[in-house]
């Protein structure tokens, strides 16, 4: 059973601006559904695609099964049955003995900036980059399923 124990975080754009970062990956990604128990999304960069389904979070912790398709095929899915989608570019940045992904959302979730961390466990502890701010990880606005329907530029900020 594959389990996704992951943390959500803001990310400081002038820390963000100066920080020297790898080159990103630009991800265009789309849900064919998603709902409050699961979630079925697809997911394509330059080399790969992906489908990936996920059950209901519990705590900071859920089900996640995710498998490399071939990008053709994740595009005819995305053209073909997503009902929302988003764009981003990430970034994999290590910090600590940890490795932070790092999403810059494009489109109309443009000057979105989130950073998570995949956990071995619930209370395993880290340490926070300094281009870390808000804590956002139960926030479920900020989930990409919910960005796809709901993007950050129509918030009432």
């Amino acid at each position: 059973m594959a389990i996704e124990i992951e943390r959500k975080f803001l990310v400081d754009h002038e820390q963000w601006r100066i920080l020297n970062k790898p080159e990103g990956k630009h991800y265009r990604q789309g849900y064919i559904l998603s709902d409050d128990i699961k979630t079925i999304r697809v997911r394509v960069t330059d080399e790969h695609g992906y489908i990936t389904i996920k059950g209901k979070t519990k705590g900071i912790s859920r089900l996640e099964y995710e498998y490399t398709i071939p990008v053709n095929e994740g595009v005819e899915l995305l053209n073909n049955f997503a009902v929302s989608e988003l764009e981003k570019i990430r970034y994999c940045i290590s910090y600590e003995g940890k490795v932070w992904e790092v999403d810059d959302f494009l489109g109309e979730n443009q000057g979105l900036l989130v950073a998570e961390i995949e956990l071995e466990d619930e209370a395993e502890t880290f340490k926070l980059p300094q281009w870390i701010t808000v804590e956002v990880t139960g926030d479920k606005k900020y989930y990409n399923s919910a960005l796809s329907i709901e993007p950050f530029n129509t918030w009432n900020v």
